[in-house]
């Protein structure tokens, strides 16, 4: 007799091993994860500087709207993050793949394929972005549930070129596995927020120096910015890429082979 309820049981998504995965490639490529991703966060930060001020920007003072240019400065600053986060997750993607497959990383080789893609990365993931805000004020399982669904818009679009039909492709792959992605990104979470919160500590002691303070701790900040950025870039392309071996039968050497 063939034992239906084993047959049907779908594959585990293996949270702990692709969270391991995560950590020994972003321990082990540390620099140039930083390197990556530290030249789009620095010009972010530095835009949302000269539009809202620097210390709002490095999350040392908190906005302050005396008008409708302020509210719309600080809302295109944020507008200007999402972007920049687009082309580092861009880029990142490629390294994770690389990096799984001991493959050398070639920086160079990964910035044609990330701006290629950068408009709809871009603005679906404002879209997203916003869905995810509406959810958190909701309910914050909510909006950490709306996270998972479209998890793995940005290796869709960097791999797949599905550009505004990633919302959907994303849907499909994350289907039953959200509750596990959730648990997988809310350890990504935590590691930003932890970071963040040493930035901002050590970036508020550095920038009460001076100018030359102030500069110092926007260099600081964007680079410890881009580690946080990082980790969950390179957890997304692991979590994108058991979706496919899952549901697809597609295995990494596959997935890296479209930069090939």
């Amino acid at each position: 007799m063939t034992d239906t309820g084993y047959s049907l049981a779908k594959p585990p998504l293996g949270v702990g091993s692709i969270v391991g995965e995560s950590f020994s490639i972003l321990f082990g490529h540390f620099i140039k994860i930083i390197i990556i991703g530290f030249v789009p966060t620095l010009i972010g930060f530095l835009i949302s500087g000269a539009m809202t001020g620097f210390n709002v920007a490095l999350g040392l003072e908190e906005p302050a709207f005396s008008g409708p240019g302020s509210v719309v400065g600080y809302v295109l600053s944020l507008l200007i993050n999402m972007v920049v986060y687009s082309i580092t997750t861009a880029l990142l993607v490629q390294l994770a793949y690389d990096a799984k497959l001991s493959r050398p990383i070639q920086i160079g080789r990964y910035i044609g394929p990330a701006i290629s893609v950068i408009v709809p990365l871009a603005v679906i993931t404002i879209v997203v972005s916003i869905l995810v805000s509406i959810g958190l004020v909701l309910f914050i399982v909510h909006g950490l549930w709306v996270y998972a669904v479209f998890a793995v818009i940005a290796p869709v679009i960097v791999i797949e070129r599905a550009g505004f039909g990633a919302m959907g492709r994303s849907r499909f792959l994350t289907k039953e596995y959200r509750w596990p992605i959730v648990g997988a990104l809310i350890l990504g979470l935590i590691l930003s927020v932890i970071i963040s919160v040493i930035a901002v500590f050590v970036v508020s002691l550095i920038a009460s120096i001076g100018t030359i303070g102030l500069i110092i701790g926007i260099v600081l900040f964007a680079a410890m910015s881009t580690l946080g950025a990082g980790y969950i870039s390179v957890l997304i392309a692991l979590i994108y890429a058991r979706l496919r071996e899952i549901k697809e039968g597609v295995n990494v050497d596959q997935i890296a082979s479209v930069f090939d």
